[in-house]
């Protein structure tokens, strides 16, 4: 049990001292980047889904008549 209890004693010394916490405006920089990152993920994503429907539908189209 000894193992245990200095592995979580290690584990909230390295927390508390050696683990670099980001600040309130490092933080909130960081969280805009990720979702105007992912705003343009998905719009891209959204074009590739949407043009490859087209061009399948028009595929398709074209082999039916």
């Amino acid at each position: 049990m000894s193992k245990v209890g200095n592995y979580v004693q290690e584990a909230y010394d390295e927390l508390l001292h050696k683990v670099t916490w980001p600040s309130w405006e490092e933080l909130q920089q960081t969280t805009i980047i990720v979702l105007v990152s992912l705003a343009i993920v998905t719009t891209v994503i959204f074009g590739l889904d949407l043009m490859s429907e087209n061009v399948l539908k028009f595929i398709y189209n074209i082999l039916g008549s």
